[in-house]
């Protein structure tokens, strides 16, 4: 049985883990004794270290055949300083990993004024965040043609469960822009992801391959949030014009807003996910809003996610 390695071992990957534990002897980053234990529980055997602290990474050469890398940069800069620390030592063992999966974001195209973008287009990030997560894009890419490794990146639009809503929107009435000049924006269920983190693993295909896992449809940021408004009985914030909402929120909401793109995902339903268990969010608020006790259970998750 091989092994595998997750960095990361946060949500999308916890739902990845009862695939994950039937094909590989797991290991897992973490940092705190409660993760430790979690973990454990999951079948996964969990290795103390920080990916801030080079030296609690040094254990972690050798020790895996795959690796799967869902953690985020750290928050500031251009460049993602933990991922170099992480390859760093990563390259110093006795064997490398021969497939790796990373999430990445599909923030690194940037605005691209609502035009349909599959895995060719340029990538022209817009922040620093999304200009650390294509830094480490670049990082993999070398590590892996150093080494000879297969390289997958999965790049992420808003991912989105019952515990993993927007719901803040809704307690604060920020504005959203009016439909007809609003920006397109992508989704994809948590589930789908770690699915598509499993498949990934299993089906490497050599050489490096991104695919955009989104769903079928891209929507305006609006619809989504009209939606989410229907399905769980909240007030719709104001719909105004863009420019007087640019004016009214922060500038990091703004940099989330202002982008526009949709995504093709041909490619990751050829190749990787045929089928998706939510092809689109409009299926997911319809099933949503017939169940009370999600309903009741996603809106006490509020808090602790937002």
């Amino acid at each position: 049985m091989r092994t595998l390695m997750i960095i990361g071992a946060g949500d999308v990957a916890r739902r990845a883990l009862p695939e994950l534990t039937r094909r590989w002897r797991v290991l897992a980053l973490c940092r705190s004794s409660a993760s430790a234990e979690a973990l454990r529980r999951q079948g996964v055997t969990p290795i103390r270290g920080d990916l801030d602290d080079p030296a609690t990474l040094r254990r972690l050469a050798g020790l895996a055949d795959d690796l799967l890398l869902t953690a985020p940069p750290q928050e500031t800069g251009r460049k993602d300083l933990r991922m170099r620390k992480l390859l760093s030592a990563l390259a110093k063992g006795c064997r490398i990993p021969q497939r790796l999966v990373y999430i990445s974001t599909s923030g690194v195209y940037g605005n691209a004024d609502g035009a349909l973008l599959d895995e060719g287009a340029r990538p022209r990030p817009h922040n620093d965040r999304a200009w650390r997560r294509l830094d480490a894009e670049s990082q993999l890419r070398g590590f892996a043609v150093a080494h000879g490794s297969q390289l997958t990146v999965l790049r992420a639009p808003g991912i989105y469960a019952d515990d993993r809503l927007p719901l803040s929107r809704f307690a604060s009435q920020t504005p959203l822009i009016r439909p007809e000049e609003d920006s397109w924006s992508n989704h994809i269920h948590a589930d789908d992801l770690a699915a598509a983190c499993a498949a990934a693993l299993r089906q490497c295909r050599g050489g490096p391959r991104v695919y955009n896992v989104s769903d079928d449809q891209p929507l305006p940021i609006s619809e989504w949030y009209r939606g989410l408004a229907a399905a769980l009985g909240q007030t719709l914030p104001p719909l105004l014009p863009r420019e007087e909402v640019r004016a009214r929120v922060s500038a990091g909401l703004w940099s989330y807003m202002m982008e526009s793109r949709r995504l093709s995902n041909r490619r990751l339903r050829r190749e990787l996910l045929p089928e998706l268990l939510w092809p689109d969010t409009a299926g997911y608020l319809t099933a949503l809003a017939l169940a009370p006790e999600r309903i009741a259970a996603a809106l006490a998750s509020a808090a602790k996610i937002r």
